[in-house]
């Protein structure tokens, strides 16, 4: 079973989450795990203003996806910071490609996963996720989100991410926040369950 995770990060927030979102999958047996980034539109200069530069260097080694990588997955996970309650231009550059696949319906029948950041807490995480899954159910793929078994996302006690509609965490207005333990674990949970609906469905 081939498992995608393709990404968009510039702080490093989502490239975490992503990672966190390999571990769970890789829990499946048969699970074979590719992590990719969707390609930068930004240029250097930009980057450098917004202080991206060095951020985007502890991933500079996943490689960069192409649409042609979703047609060979079995379940995709898409990771998104959030630009006003939307998925970030980058990533819908990336989906806006992808005609060629919808024509044919590649995608059709595929699980299909969304996880996202924002700067605080009503930032759009929600709206990041579901607005995506439009996308996703065009392409006629099945949406996998983050059920209330991962009992976490029920806790008051501390200030995090995730909803059911899929993990999410709070960078902070300047990026200095990381995934807390609840973050990370809820994306761990929901590579694992999205990438278990995958096998289940492959079977005879």
């Amino acid at each position: 079973m081939n498992v995608l995770i393709v990404f968009y990060s510039m702080y490093g927030h989502i490239f975490r989450m992503a990672e966190a979102v390999a571990e769970g999958a890789r829990e499946v047996e048969g699970a074979k795990v590719l992590l990719k980034q969707v390609p930068e539109t930004l240029s250097e200069d930009i980057l450098k203003k917004m202080g991206a530069v060095e951020t985007k260097k502890a991933f500079s080694h996943i490689p960069v996806a192409s649409v042609e990588d979703l047609e060979a997955a079995d379940v995709v996970f898409f990771g998104t910071p959030t630009r006003f309650g939307n998925m970030c231009g980058q990533m819908r550059q990336f989906l806006d490609a992808t005609g060629a696949l919808w024509a044919k319906g590649a995608l059709v029948g595929k699980v299909g996963s969304v996880f996202t950041s924002t700067a605080t807490p009503h930032g759009g995480q929600e709206s990041t996720i579901l607005s995506f899954h439009i996308t996703l159910l065009h392409h006629g793929m099945l949406i996998a989100g983050l059920p209330y078994t991962f009992t976490d996302q029920n806790r008051t006690d501390k200030v995090s991410g995730c909803s059911p509609y899929g993990a999410s965490t709070i960078a902070g207005g300047k990026g200095e926040l990381t995934p807390t333990e609840i973050d990370l674990a809820g994306a761990g949970y929901q590579g694992k369950y999205a990438a278990s609906i995958a096998a289940k469905l492959m079977k005879p």
